[in-house]
């Protein structure tokens, strides 16, 4: 009786709101790079209170800013300023750090590995698969063991922290040292944008060093980038990667064109021309690959184990839409429609990236609201390096600038590119004091063993 008194004197409106009203949409996340982090960025401006609920799961708690590791590797950019962090600016998504094990779409589950506790089993109702890329490495002996990538913060850091160490301990080494030669010489395999980025700025920081180093030569400081095509940086004209190569030759780093690495076995780099290098700090910057969970999801993937996607960034087997799940960014195979991708797709990059979870956001957002997707579709707005402070290379189309003008460019670009206002005012501030104070070249090698000064002098229990 009194239900029936109660839902009389309800207007009829809001009864069927009540009646129809769907439970929140949970919204599923694997990755927090660039193209999940802008998702979930662009999800909580775009849904309405209790319209859904976003979880992001990353084994990490930030964003890494890839364009800005060649910068913190040498000194122009502090580590934690190129990255941003998942719960400073997701205030509304729920958060889990953890390792997705697998995917299994037909039960909409998916299985995450958290440190220190037994697996967690998640139920969702919409997927969102931007995994990103790890480094695509080869079977030549000796890399696995002795290289390095410049995919990570972590990476970039070490990298830091080698070079200026190698400085050090060079520096106390008598001249002609087999080990001072070593430690000396550095060498980056893979001549895209990434390898020649770092590679050059590397070789600036190096230049740099040498001003706090008067026992080290100029000459002594050896800087090799390897690269098995017949040309630099496939993203700009021959004319502008042959300028690069010039430019960098007359600072002191030699590129090997048509080379590739036979082994790095004991650090020593064997190449195809015959030539042998010692090296103390080898950096692999050939190409990426799909993050290998894609393998362990019920999703269908192509030649490259990416998975396969439509230009609305939805999942496909084929022609047909897999319902509610979507990707985007490295991790996925989304064509081009604007006809530049290679092979038909986007090439993965971070400007591909933040413009497709962009507008996946919006598709998603749309499919709960009854909604037909968007098409993705935009041409590359061009490519610009970095190759040390106050040089530079950019091509957009018939349009090519090198040198200083360039580097304007480059640090423009990727200062309103970087996400957030906070990280945005950090970095272009670092940049400013950097140019008044000088490259910030501590080495905290240190790090690699926290505990090192504590344990050797902590006081132990007598047997």
């Amino acid at each position: 009786m009194t239900v029936a008194t109660t839902a009389s004197k309800t207007p009829k409106a809001v009864l069927e709101a009540t009646l129809n009203k769907r439970p929140p949409q949970r919204i599923l996340i694997i990755g927090g790079g660039y193209a999940g982090f802008y998702t979930a960025w662009k999800l909580e401006k775009l849904l309405k209170r209790g319209e859904a609920e976003v979880t992001l799961v990353d084994p990490l708690p930030y964003m890494t800013y890839q364009p800005f590791l060649p910068e913190v590797a040498a000194g122009s950019i502090e580590p934690r300023h190129a990255v941003v962090s998942h719960r400073q600016h997701l205030s509304k998504t729920k958060l889990i750090t953890g390792r997705m094990l697998k995917v299994n779409h037909k039960q909409k589950k998916a299985t995450i590995a958290i440190e220190g506790t037994k697996n967690l089993v998640l139920e969702y109702d919409q997927i969102v698969m931007t995994a990103g890329a790890v480094t695509r490495t080869f079977p030549i002996k000796g890399i696995a063991e002795e290289a390095i990538g410049l995919k990570t913060i972590e990476e970039a850091v070490e990298v830091r922290n080698r070079l200026v160490g190698n400085f050090d301990r060079a520096a106390s080494l008598p001249k002609g040292d087999k080990n001072r030669a070593r430690l000396l010489t550095t060498i980056v395999v893979g001549g895209g944008f990434a390898g020649i980025e770092a590679f050059a700025e590397l070789r600036s920081a190096a230049t740099y060093l040498l001003r706090h180093y008067p026992e080290i030569e100029f000459d002594e400081v050896q800087f090799h980038l390897i690269e098995a095509m017949g040309r630099i940086m496939p993203e700009v004209s021959q004319k502008t990667s042959e300028w690069v190569i010039r430019n960098l030759d007359k600072r002191g780093a030699k590129i090997h064109l048509n080379t590739q690495v036979e082994s790095a076995d004991k650090g020593v780099v064997k190449l195809s021309t015959g030539e042998e290098m010692p090296s103390d700090l080898i950096i692999w910057t050939a190409g990426v690959a799909a993050a290998p969970v894609a393998k362990n999801c019920d999703f269908p993937l192509d030649a490259r184990f990416r998975v396969m996607a439509n230009a609305k960034l939805q999942i496909v087997d084929g022609e047909a839409v897999i319902e509610n799940a979507w990707t985007a960014g490295d991790v996925s195979a989304v064509p081009d429609l604007s006809g530049g991708g290679v092979g038909g797709y986007c090439v993965p990059n971070a400007q591909h990236a933040v413009r497709q979870a962009k507008l996946l956001a919006k598709n998603i957002v749309g499919h709960i609201r009854g909604e037909a997707p968007h098409e993705y579709i935009h041409s590359n707005l061009g490519a610009v390096a970095g190759l040390g402070i106050g040089v530079g290379a950019f091509q957009s189309g018939k349009i090519a600038l090198t040198g200083f003008i360039a580097w304007i460019a480059h640090r423009g670009y990727h200062g309103l590119a970087m996400p957030t206002w906070e990280r945005k005012i950090r970095v272009v501030a670092g940049w400013f004091w950097n140019l008044v104070l000088g490259r910030d070249m501590v080495s905290l090698e240190a790090v690699r063993n926290p505990r090192l000064f504590f344990s050797t002098w902590a006081t132990k229990p007598k047997k």
